[in-house]
C-alpha cells in the first residue's frame, strides 16, 4: 500500500472521508447481499485423505450398510450386578432402535452390559445431531426400569462435538468483543473514543465471516470460525491501538487534527503492513500442509487478517477523520501540552541498555527454563479427554473401560483382500493386545472387513502401538492388502500428519518472518538475533502452557493441532510487536546511535505494546469458552506466549540484544547520520 502524500490528503480530508465511509458500507452490504448464503465446510478429520485409515473409510464406502454407523448402548445399575431380565430388556430395546439379531454383551464382572444400533450416517452435521437426540430420547423412554443406559460410540462422539458448538460461536464473539471494549476503554480513558475502533474491527469480523465462509465453499476447505474472529478482532484491535497511538502523539505537534491523522498514518502504516504480511505469509504457510484443517485454517484467517488490515488503515482513519481530536475527551491532546517520555518505560529502558549482558542472559535462562516443560510432554488427545466439558459419549467410554476390553468402543476396522480373510485374521490374533477379531461382511467386490478390539483405551499411548502393531502384521500377510483403520488408527495418522506439518511448515514460517524483518529493517544481523529470540520465546510459550495445561487444568496430553498452530501464530504475531518496537527504534537511532534509539523506542511504545499484548492475549483467551480441549489449549498457550513476548521480550531481552550489539546489529546496512 502506498503511503504518498497525495494519497493521504484524498482520503484523509473530510470529503474522502465521508467517501471512504460510505463506500466501506456499501462493500459490506453488497457482501452480504452476494455471499450471506455461503457456508463453510463442516470440521473435517484430522488426518489427509491419503492416510491408510482414510483409506480403509473410503474402501468401506462400498460395503453393504455403509450409509449406516453403529453406535453402542452402555447399561449399568448403580454398579449392582444385572439380571437375566435386565439384560433380555436391553436386547429387547436394542431390537426395537433397528438392530437386527441384537445380544446384550454381559462384562465378566456381570455389573455392565453393551449391545450395537445401526443409525444413518449424514455429511450434514445437524441431522446428524437430530439422530443421535432423537436415538437418546428414545432409549430414555424405553431402557428398562432401573438402568443407566448411555448412547456412546462414533457418531455419537460427532454429534456430541457438533452440539457441543451450538450458540458457542455466539458467546465466542460476545466475550470477545466484552474483552475488547473493556481494555480499550481502560487504555484510552476516555467514555466515547474506544466506541471507534471497536465499531470498525467488528464490522471488518462481520465482513470477514462472510468472506471466509464464500472462501472455504468455493475451497471447500474446512477451518474453525471462532479462531479467525479472534485473529481478526485481536490484530485488528492491536493495528488500531498502534494507528490511534501515534495519533494522539502528533495531536500535541499539530493545530490541524487532520494534519496529525496524515502524520501518524504515513509513520505507522509501514510498520502494521509489514506486520500483516507476516502474518498473512506466515498463514500461507499452511496451505502447504497435509490436513485440510490446517490448510482452511490457513488461507480464511489471511483471508480475515488482509480485511482486518484494509479496515484499519483505510476505515478507521477516515473514521477519525470525521469526528476530530474531541473524541479523545476528556483528556483531549493539544499542541503545547507537556508531554512526559521519561515515565516508567523510559527508566526500564534506561536501565536495560546500562546493563545489557545481564538482562540478555538472564532473560535467556528464564525462556530456557520455561521451554524445559516441553520435556516429557505428550501430544495426542484420545476422544475422551477432548471435551472440555462432560459428554454422553465420553462418559459412556469411561463406563465401558471401567468393565469391558476397553478398546470395544471404538474397536479397529480392518479390510483385506476376500481370498487372505483367514491369514489376516490369524496375523491379527497374534498381535499382543488384541482380544478379538470377527468378520464383518464383504462388499460382494474381493474385499472382506474385520473388526478387531483390543485391550488399550481409545486413543491412549497403548492404543497408538497397538495401532502400530496391527499395521505392520496386516501388511506382512503375502496378497492381502490389508488397511487398518478405526480411530486409534485414525489418531495414529493425524499425530503423523501433524508432525509432518510441523517439520514442513516450521522453518517456511521461520524464513518468511526473516524476510519481513530484513525488508523492513535492511539488515541481516539484526533479523537473524530477532527470529532467534522469538523463535524461543515461542518454545517457552508452549513448554509453560504444556505444563500448566497437564498439572493446572489436568489434561494427560496436548491436541496433535496444538503445537504447529500455537507455534505459528506465536511466531507470526510475536513479529508484530518486534517490527513496531524496532521500525520506531531505526527512526529513533538515526543521529543518536543505536542504544539511544531502542531506549527511546521502547520509552515510546512501550505503553502501546503493552496494551496491544495485553488486549491480544485476553481476547485468545476467550478461546477457552469453546468446548473443544484443542481451542482451550490454544487460548491458553497463545495468551501466554503473547504476554510473555509483550513483557519479557519486547521490553528487555530485545531491547538488551539490540544495546549490546550496537552498531552491528544494523549489518550491513547503517543507520543514517540525522542531517
Amino acid at each position: 500500500m502506498s503511503t504518498r502524500a497525495p494519497f493521504v490528503q484524498r482520503v484523509l480530508g473530510r470529503r474522502g472521508a465521508a467517501l471512504v465511509l460510505v463506500l466501506a458500507v456499501l462493500v459490506v452490504g453488497l457482501a452480504s447481499a452476494l455471499l450471506g448464503s455461503a457456508e463453510a465446510p463442516p470440521r473435517g478429520e484430522a488426518y489427509p485423505a491419503t492416510a491408510e485409515s482414510a483409506v480403509v473409510a473410503d474402501q468401506l464406502e462400498s460395503f453393504p450398510g455403509s450409509d449406516e454407523a453403529p453406535v453402542l448402548l452402555v447399561a449399568t445399575k448403580g454398579g449392582a450386578p444385572l439380571s437375566p431380565a435386565d439384560t433380555t430388556g436391553l436386547t429387547r430395546l436394542a431390537s426395537d432402535l433397528g438392530a437386527q439379531r441384537a445380544h446384550a454383551q454381559v462384562s465378566e464382572d456381570g455389573q455392565a452390559a453393551t449391545v450395537t444400533v445401526p443409525v444413518a450416517t449424514s455429511a450434514d452435521s445437524d441431522a446428524q445431531v437430530q439422530t443421535i437426540k432423537d436415538l437418546r430420547a428414545e432409549v430414555a423412554d424405553h431402557a428398562p426400569d432401573g438402568l443407566d443406559v448411555q448412547v456412546t460410540g462414533g457418531p455419537a462422539f460427532g454429534a456430541d462435538i457438533a452440539a457441543s458448538f451450538e450458540g458457542a460461536d455466539f458467546t465466542l464473539l460476545a466475550v470477545t468483543i466484552g474483552v475488547v471494549a473493556l481494555l480499550l476503554l481502560l487504555t484510552y480513558r476516555s467514555p466515547v473514543l474506544w466506541l471507534v475502533p471497536l465499531t470498525v474491527v467488528g464490522i471488518a469480523d462481520q465482513l470477514a465471516g462472510t468472506v471466509t465462509a464464500a472462501v472455504g465453499e468455493a475451497s471447500g476447505l474446512p477451518f474453525d470460525a471462532g479462531i479467525v474472529s479472534v485473529l481478526v478482532f485481536g490484530a485488528g484491535a492491536n493495528y488500531a491501538l498502534l494507528l490511534i497511538s501515534r495519533y494522539r502523539e502528533e495531536l500535541h505537534e499539530h493545530d490541524d487534527h487532520l494534519v496529525a491523522l496524515r502524520a501518524a498514518w504515513r509513520a505507522t502504516v509501514p510498520a502494521i503492513v509489514a506486520s500483516n504480511a507476516t502474518v498473512v505469509l506466515a498463514l500461507g504457510t499452511l496451505l502447504l500442509a497435509a490436513v485440510p484443517g490446517t490448510r482452511g485454517l490457513g488461507l480464511a484467517s489471511a483471508v480475515g487478517l488482509f480485511i482486518a488490515l484494509a479496515a484499519v488503515v483505510v476505515v478507521l482513519p477516515a473514521a477519525l477523520a470525521l469526528v476530530g481530536r474531541r473524541v479523545f475527551w476528556p483528556f483531549v491532546p493539544h499542541p503545547g501540552d507537556e508531554i512526559s517520555h521519561e515515565g516508567f518505560w523510559a527508566r526500564v529502558a534506561r536501565v536495560v541498555v546500562r546493563r545489557p549482558a545481564a538482562f540478555l542472559v538472564g532473560g535467556l535462562v528464564v525462556l530456557a527454563v520455561l521451554a524445559s516443560g516441553l520435556l516429557g510432554a505428550r501430544v495426542g488427545l484420545s476422544q475422551a479427554d477432548s471435551f472440555r466439558t462432560a459428554s454422553e459419549s465420553a462418559d459412556g467410554l469411561v463406563t465401558v473401560g471401567e468393565h469391558f476390553p476397553a478398546g470395544s468402543a471404538a474397536p479397529f476396522v480392518v479390510t483385506t483382500d476376500e481370498d487372505s480373510t483367514a491369514a489376516t485374521t490369524a496375523a491379527l490374533r497374534s498381535v499382543p493386545g488384541v482380544t478379538t477379531v470377527a468378520p464383518s461382511g464383504t462388499d460382494g467386490a474381493g474385499r472382506a472387513r474385520l473388526t478387531v478390539v483390543g485391550e488399550p483405551s481409545p486413543g491412549t499411548p497403548a492404543s497408538l502401538e497397538l495401532a502400530t502393531d496391527l499395521r505392520s502384521a496386516a501388511h506382512e500377510v503375502p496378497g492381502a492388502r490389508a488397511l487398518v483403520g478405526g480411530g486409534s488408527a485414525e489418531l495414529l495418522d493425524a499425530r503423523a500428519a501433524a508432525e509432518a506439518d510441523l517439520r514442513t511448515v516450521v522453518p517456511l514460517v521461520l524464513l518468511v518472518s526473516l524476510a519481513v524483518l530484513v525488508a523492513l529493517l535492511r539488515a541481516l544481523v539484526g533479523p537473524l538475533v530477532l527470529l532467534a529470540l522469538n523463535a524461543l520465546s515461542a518454545l517457552a510459550a508452549l513448554g509453560l502452557g504444556a505444563w500448566l495445561d497437564e498439572h493446572l487444568l489436568g489434561h494427560p496430553a496436548l491436541d496433535v493441532q496444538t503445537p504447529l498452530v500455537a507455534f505459528l501464530f506465536l511466531v507470526a504475531l510475536g513479529i508484530d510487536y518486534t517490527i513496531f518496537l524496532m521500525h520506531r527504534a531505526r527512526h529513533e537511532a538515526v543521529g543518536r546511535g543505536t542504544r539511544e534509539g531502542v531506549a527511546r523506542a521502547v520509552a515510546r511504545t512501550g505503553a502501546v505494546i503493552t496494551s496491544a499484548g495485553i488486549v491480544l492475549a485476553a481476547v485468545f483467551a476467550a478461546l477457552g469458552v469453546l468446548p473443544l480441549v484443542v481451542l482451550g489449549q490454544l487460548g491458553l498457550v497463545v495468551g501466554l506466549g503473547v504476554l510473555l513476548d509483550t513483557l519479557l521480550v519486547r521490553t528487555l531481552v530485545v531491547p538488551a540484544a539490540t544495546a549490546l550489539l550496537g552498531e552491528r546489529f544494523w549489518w550491513p546496512g547503517r543507520v543514517a547520520s540525522r542531517s
